[in-house]
């Protein structure tokens, strides 16, 4: 544009153009931070170390680790009774496993011994289903009976038969059955007469006690 435009123009009231600001030149050896750090008094940053640098996280804290919260120290008295305490819990503790172990070992041992019972009496019971006499002796704190006919029970209180117990049923044996059971499972022996007892030592010999006095059903 010409001088003499230029002059008709501003003689008409408009004004040149502004320039445009320079930027200033950055400082050398500055680095750009997208961010501003917190500085604390003196231009120190704050939440680091005073060379700037942050604190390694990996380091443990002395003020957690390292060191005992303040108490009262335990005496010697109260640790060998805390001893005394742990030795004698975990004594009780293994009694009561050996206990348990042992009572399951002879839960098994008595099944084992039942079952080889019934094989040993399997279709060897002699009770006749015609029997009509009942022949009362105690087991297992209660009063029981078998049923046996006239020469059934003059064996029997002779000594020369036998009652075992298998699943509730009370089963007429031989003695030498009842011998061999006797040896398998002892506790399964419901009735077994010795002949040279005393007469009184059995008082349900005598059929007249078919229904004694204390029978509990």
């Amino acid at each position: 544009m010409s001088n003499s435009l230029r002059d008709q123009l501003m003689g008409l009231g408009f004004k040149p153009a502004p320039k445009p600001e320079r930027p200033a030149p950055a400082k050398q050896g500055a680095k750009p931070s997208g961010k501003h750090e917190a500085r604390g008094p003196g231009g120190k940053p704050q939440g680091g170390r005073p060379d700037g640098r942050k604190p390694d996280a990996r380091k443990p804290d002395a003020r957690r680790h390292g060191q005992r919260p303040p108490g009262k120290p335990q005496s010697r008295e109260d640790i060998d009774l805390a001893k005394a305490y742990a030795i004698r819990a975990q004594r009780e503790k293994d009694e009561r496993i050996a206990a348990e172990a042992a009572k399951q070992e002879e839960a098994r041992k008595r099944r084992e011994a039942r079952a080889k019972l019934a094989e040993l009496v399997k279709d060897k019971a002699l009770n006749d289903p015609a029997a009509e006499i009942a022949r009362h002796f105690p087991y297992g704190e209660k009063i029981k009976r078998v049923y046996v006919n006239e020469g059934q029970l003059k064996q029997l209180n002779a000594g020369e038969l036998g009652v075992i117990q298998i699943d509730g049923r009370y089963l007429l044996v031989t003695a030498e059955l009842l011998a061999q059971a006797e040896a398998i499972f002892a506790p399964a022996i419901a009735l077994k007469i010795d002949p040279n007892a005393p007469a009184g030592d059995d008082p349900y010999a005598d059929p007249q006690y078919q229904v004694p006095d204390d029978l509990v059903w």
